[in-house]
């Protein structure tokens, strides 16, 4: 039992740490050849803890090998645009001024009820918003809906607006995120003054948000009401 237990934890890491090695991406983002890679790892994987007379190199090694196939033809496709388009395919405008081309359906093989679940993903329920729709090499699809049917924006409306990057995780879990305070200018002595301004302390905090205009965000471990405040208050 020890060994099997050994085994799994020993391809655990090695399976992840490939994953890792191939890159951030959700499975329904996969190019056809990394699910293919990733179909292989997981079935060789599995080959040494179903026998555990099969020796763990037999799982380890052509693990390894395809991992490193895979980073070399992502590398190779890079340089060689025409061999990506073989490998991974390229893209399929399926909507094109606001006409649905059946062709690409069928090429696809494509249903209404196919299409219809692909605009709903893009929050479209009635194909007359959309005036362009792309299938990218990964099987999801990238809608324009049309000028009519965009809502306005702030520049649109004429509201006042200010562009700014989102709030920052500074506190999480208790534990003070020191990368995080420095990137909304801040330091730690700054950030206890204003936990002590709402007597609390840094093992007290579930999570903490600030922004760069200094706005915050507080929530205890306790379930006590969020605390907030800024520059303005």
């Amino acid at each position: 039992m020890s060994i099997v237990f050994l085994r799994a934890l020993i391809l655990y890491i090695l399976v992840i740490f490939s994953v890792r090695l191939m890159g951030k991406r959700q499975l329904g983002e996969l190019q056809p050849s990394e699910l293919v890679i990733t179909i292989l790892v997981s079935n060789i994987a599995t080959l040494p803890l179903e026998d555990i007379n099969i020796p763990l190199s037999v799982g380890i090694t052509p693990i390894l090998a395809l991992v490193c196939f895979e980073v070399i033809m992502s590398w190779i496709t890079l340089k060689i645009p025409c061999l990506r388009k073989i490998v991974s395919g390229r893209p399929k405008i399926i909507i094109s001024n606001g006409i649905i081309d059946r062709k690409v359906m069928r090429e696809l093989r494509f249903s209404v009820d196919d299409l219809m679940t692909a605009l709903r993903g893009n929050d479209i329920f009635s194909p007359d918003e959309v005036q362009f729709a792309i299938v990218e090499t990964t099987g999801n699809m990238s809608v324009l809906k049309k000028a009519s049917a965009e809502p306005p924006s702030r520049s649109d409306t004429g509201v006042p607006f200010s562009c700014s990057d989102p709030p920052q995780i500074i506190i999480s879990d208790g534990r003070l995120m020191e990368r995080a305070v420095s990137a909304v200018k801040l330091t730690s002595e700054k950030v206890e003054k204003i936990l002590k301004k709402h007597k609390l302390k840094t093992a007290d905090i579930l999570i903490m948000t600030v922004d760069n205009d200094g706005n915050y965000y507080i929530a205890d471990i306790y379930g006590n009401p969020p605390v907030t405040g800024g520059r303005g208050s």
